[in-house]
């Protein structure tokens, strides 16, 4: 029932965002209010109640939000506003573009890390490194902003024993199945158990208390179980096609903006979702991600259903 009503109000904020006119969102004043509202949130959801160890959710009454959602949809619309604004020279100097994404991204980054949610926080980077990409930036801040990346997930890490512990877990999964890396054993025997077809559609045993959080970081898991090999390339082929359609929306945009922001929400959905099968069949280390539109969670569905309606915004003024 809970997920019922996210699943409407994830709806409702498709419809929204399809229907929106996206130069309301082409604005100065927007983005930033965007990004405000962003940074005001993910401070004062430090003072709220930890769940599971973390302050990630403002609790409202049987529901919870999460405002790392909303930091990730402010990331798109304000690179996208930068971007669009930038010739691929400027792109790539540092007073006018650089130093103020970095900033602005950054800073959103480290409060999501803070909480802790170090999936959400790479997901911020991993999204604004691809649209700076494709925007035309230079080899040599590609380099030094990856060699960044790596020194602040690997610092995250450190920072965190339960971290250090899934890594280590990831390069030998063997070595503490029923401790650290017990998700990871569970995991992999949930895929394993499901062969070419499944043993069927709701006949899954490993979310039966075996598996943790099996609705949202492991849905795959149970997929693979049900549904098999055949289940998972089917949604793996569903993921194809949603990033081909949103890159081809990205491509037919009619201007600079609305082409990032198809670029931008088209990546986060496709990489997220790659992200969450790697973890589940060992070829990450283990990290609390839900699938894009798959996994139950109400911020992260109706998030998503955003965004998914500024692609279709995009898509359906194409040239």
């Amino acid at each position: 029932m809970r997920h019922g009503v996210f699943l409407a109000a994830g709806l409702l904020a498709l419809a929204g965002t399809m229907v929106l006119p996206l130069r309301r969102l082409d604005d100065r004043r927007a983005v930033t209010w965007l990004w405000a509202a962003s940074i005001v949130t993910l401070i004062a959801v430090l003072a709220m109640p930890t769940i599971s160890g973390a302050h990630r959710w403002f609790r409202l009454g049987p529901l919870s939000l999460q405002p790392s959602e909303l930091a990730k949809i402010a990331t798109i619309l304000l690179l996208a506003y930068m971007l669009s604004r930038r010739s691929p020279d400027q792109v790539n100097e540092l007073r006018p573009t650089l130093v103020p994404a970095a900033s602005l991204v950054g800073s959103l980054a480290v409060l999501i890390v803070i909480e802790p949610d170090l999936g959400s926080a790479v997901m911020v980077l991993a999204t604004a490194a691809v649209m700076l990409f494709v925007a035309g930036l230079r080899w040599k801040y590609i380099g030094g902003t990856a060699g960044l990346a790596v020194a602040f997930v690997g610092l995250a890490i450190l920072a965190q024993p339960y971290r250090m512990a899934r890594v280590k877990t990831f390069l030998n999964p063997g070595s503490d199945t029923q401790g650290a890396g017990f998700q990871l054993a569970q995991s992999l025997l949930a895929v394993g158990s499901g062969g070419v077809t499944g043993v069927g559609f709701g006949q899954g045993q490993q979310k039966a208390y075996y598996l943790p959080a099996a609705h949202t970081d492991f849905i795959f898991s149970v997929i693979g179980e049900e549904l098999g090999l055949i289940g998972t390339l089917l949604l793996l082929a569903a993921v194809g096609l949603l990033f081909w359609r949103g890159i081809r929306a990205a491509m037919r945009a009619p201007d600079r903006f609305s082409f990032y922001v198809a670029l931008g929400g088209t990546s986060l959905i496709v990489v997220q979702s790659l992200i969450h099968m790697c973890v589940c069949v060992g070829l990450l280390p283990t990290k609390g991600l839900p699938f894009p539109l798959v996994s139950y969670g109400g911020s992260s569905l109706i998030a998503t259903f955003a965004v998914v309606g500024l692609v279709l915004n995009v898509s359906q003024h194409s040239n």
